[in-house]
């Protein structure tokens, strides 16, 4: 589990495809203090660290099923040796929980359809995907790759089944995590809020 506070912004440094897809990402983490099998969510997608090292700079390894490539933005082609990524490592009993619960696993890829500058805070406006729309509520959380956010405002459906919703993002924010090189047209990975998803399922059953 996560909290959706990113604390590090890594990079991809290799990629190869053995089978799974294997990835090496390099981090200001000490990865003297990373175990073989922890979890660490990088852009919201929760992977298992199957090796680390310190050469040239710290680094750790992980492998992405071909399940999780088509679920997030993994297979829209978005990650390429060096991508940054946001990071966030796996919450420990006791720690603050200064988001929301994220499990790190993504439900669907959304898109981004506008920005525009609002103070000196950046407000982006997503494209949800027809099936994810109805979990997203104004003053809602959602982790948008690996960030917990607040929705501002949610918009109408298009033609398509999807929905607008808009975020915005303070100068911290940009300058902590990779927000701050956001462009129109980038694939998110997105995850809704898992009590919005069981209080859908409970109407459903209702």
């Amino acid at each position: 589990m996560f909290t959706g506070i990113v604390t590090d912004v890594g990079e991809v440094l290799e990629l190869e495809q053995r089978g799974d897809l294997r990835a090496r990402i390099g981090t200001h983490y000490d990865v003297a203090g990373i175990d073989l099998g922890a979890s660490i969510s990088c852009e919201g997608v929760c992977l298992t660290v199957i090796a680390t090292g310190a050469v040239p700079m710290n680094w750790f390894d992980v492998e992405i099923s071909a399940e999780t490539v088509n679920k997030t933005n993994i297979g829209r082609n978005t990650w390429s040796v060096g991508r940054r990524l946001n990071l966030e490592r796996a919450l420990k009993v006791g720690d603050e929980l200064g988001g929301h619960i994220v499990s790190g696993h993504v439900d669907g890829v959304a898109e981004v359809v506008a920005i525009r500058p609002e103070g000196d805070s950046l407000r982006v406006t997503f494209r949800a995907p027809e099936e994810l729309a109805r979990f997203i509520a104004p003053k809602g959380s959602v982790a948008l790759n690996g960030t917990s956010l607040t929705v501002n405002e949610v918009e109408g459906h298009d033609e398509n089944g999807g929905r607008d919703f808009g975020i915005n993002f303070i100068p911290h924010t940009q300058k902590v995590t990779t927000w701050g090189t956001v462009a129109v047209g980038d694939a998110i990975n997105l995850e809704v809020d898992t009590m919005a998803r069981y209080v859908a399922r409970l109407r459903e059953w209702a």
